[in-house]
């Protein structure tokens, strides 16, 4: 791209994204995503009926983009607390590798694209615990309990094990 176009770009407002995959992936908060993940599976293993392999791999997807869909919105609300600490400040928006607006997109189409998903391809109830259990990650527990209580971690989990009941 010309240089005179970087500047018009830049003049209009536009500005192209410095976020990479690895950025983005960071955002899905993957070790979190891995115990809903795992939570999901042993609730599959223990259910008293059988399920096809295939559905349970498109669950187990659909709840696995679910979960880094909470984390990325985690992270788009936490920013402003994640810059001042030093454990979270070199996370991708306070470090400005991912802008918040690309952030919040990206947890919300994430968040509905895995929603539908999960109630298309295996079933409603199913899709509407994952709805329940995004907005109570992303509302309850980071907006409001984490702000607010101490406690947050033993509240805010009781919204894992809903996932995985599946």
């Amino acid at each position: 791209m010309a240089l005179a176009d970087h500047k018009l770009m830049e003049e209009v407002g536009f500005r192209m994204s410095e976020a990479t995959a690895g950025d983005f992936f960071a955002l899905l908060k993957p070790r979190v995503m891995s115990l809903v993940v795992f939570t999901a599976f042993v609730g599959m293993v223990a259910a008293p009926v059988a399920i096809n392999p295939l559905l349970a791999v498109i669950a187990i997807l659909a709840i696995a983009i679910g979960a880094g869909a909470s984390g990325a919105l985690n992270m788009w609300y936490d920013a402003d607390i994640d810059a001042v600490m030093t454990r979270t400040a070199s996370r991708p928006v306070p470090a400005g590798r991912v802008t918040p607006g690309e952030a919040l997109s990206f947890g919300l189409v994430l968040s509905a694209l895995s929603v539908m998903t999960l109630g298309v391809l295996i079933n409603w109830l199913s899709a509407a615990l994952l709805a329940f259990t995004i907005f109570f990650y992303a509302v309850i527990y980071t907006m409001w309990l984490k702000r607010w209580t101490p406690q947050n971690i033993v509240i805010g989990g009781a919204a894992q094990p809903i996932t995985g009941g599946m």
